[in-house]
């Protein structure tokens, strides 16, 4: 006869996720900084003068490193933030799971460890949350700033003050007088003149798109003989920048909970258009968990199993009461070696 332990931990957890939970549409962040694992907590990366590429000198095997001048070369060191959060099997779960192992009736067992499986894989969402909360708050502001449990942790990635710009008045895009396209236009050029690059791609949520679908500019340039009664869809919007400004535009309106209260917020926040190059911005390093580090080589009354290149999910049993409380943990941060190649514009809004 099963026990609660053989049913509830880490590699059944692991495994129902990685059959259920890990085929869902990746968030556009986890698209634009690949995820890569590195040991410990300290995330090191160097990133070239304005984003222009930093070549190494050659060094003989066996020999120390050539020391080189800091001009054009920023190191940027930093400590990644650690993320835990846990759950227990609640009294009436664990008494319905010792009920039923008892039973004949074995096939009402499964739906309820179900839901505690399901319990955990919401754990481990909230963990692809955090990061997509930060990687599109560097895509937004160049910073990160997370505050929870009394800690406070923020991180500036010096993001070029030129690459950054607050419109205001008749400029701003909800006005439907404004000329998005120059704006744009003169943003690429800026960034081009800076670093060479070009940026070919976009970002926004639906609202500042339907500004840009609502533009009296934009819309007499598509039809000079009628602009105001032309009717403009997503499509046609996208290939007119294209053919304009060589760019594609990601309308993203993905939401989270809020941790207190509940309520739905963007990801990307409304109001803002950021520029950016073709391929990978950067990567997601996921460090070491301590329960990774110090608990999965075995031999404790904990199990680790590790999903999402570096979240961590830890079980650990309870003899009395018997339980088993299920920890989710990660370390991570993204890197963002081409923050010098992009452009943050704050198109509206007070």
């Amino acid at each position: 006869m099963p026990t609660i332990f053989d049913l509830i931990n880490a590699k059944n957890i692991a495994t129902y996720y990685e059959s259920n939970g890990s085929n869902q549409i990746p968030y556009l962040g986890e698209t634009l900084f690949p995820a890569r694992k590195q040991l410990g907590l300290d995330l090191s990366w160097i990133k070239g003068f304005n984003g222009l590429p930093v070549s190494l000198k050659p060094s003989e095997f066996d020999a120390k490193a050539t020391l080189r001048d800091r001009i054009g070369l920023n190191k940027i060191d930093t400590e990644m933030p650690f993320f835990r959060e846990a759950m227990r099997v609640g009294e009436k779960e664990r008494q319905d799971i010792l009920r039923l192992m008892d039973s004949t009736n074995s096939q009402y067992l499964m739906p309820v460890i179900n839901r505690v499986y399901d319990d955990a894989t919401n754990l481990v969402n909230g963990a692809r949350v955090i990061s997509e909360r930060m990687i599109m708050q560097l895509l937004s502001a160049g910073k990160i700033s997370i505050s929870a449990n009394r800690l406070n942790y923020d991180y500036d990635y010096k993001m070029p003050a030129s690459h950054q710009e607050t419109l205001a008045g008749t400029a701003q895009w909800n006005d439907p007088d404004s000329n998005p396209v120059d704006d744009i236009r003169t943003w690429q050029d800026t960034v081009e003149d800076d670093t060479g690059v070009r940026p070919a791609r976009a970002i926004c949520t639906r609202k500042t798109w339907n500004y840009l679908l609502a533009n009296k500019t934009i819309r007499l340039d598509m039809n000079p003989a009628g602009g105001q009664n032309i009717i403009l869809t997503d499509s046609m919007l996208q290939q007119y920048l294209m053919s304009k400004l060589g760019i594609t535009v990601a309308v993203y309106n993905k939401k989270f909970a809020l941790e207190v209260g509940g309520a739905a917020q963007l990801f990307y926040p409304d109001d803002y258009f950021t520029l950016i190059p073709d391929g990978n911005l950067g990567n997601l390093y996921y460090g070491t968990t301590p329960e990774e580090a110090d608990l999965m080589s075995g031999g404790t009354v904990a199990e680790v199993q590790i999903v999402n290149t570096g979240v961590a999910i830890t079980t650990v049993k309870e003899p009395h009461p018997v339980n088993v409380e299920t920890i989710v943990s990660q370390i991570c941060l993204p890197s963002f070696e081409t923050i010098d190649t992009i452009f943050v514009a704050k198109v509206a809004g007070a």
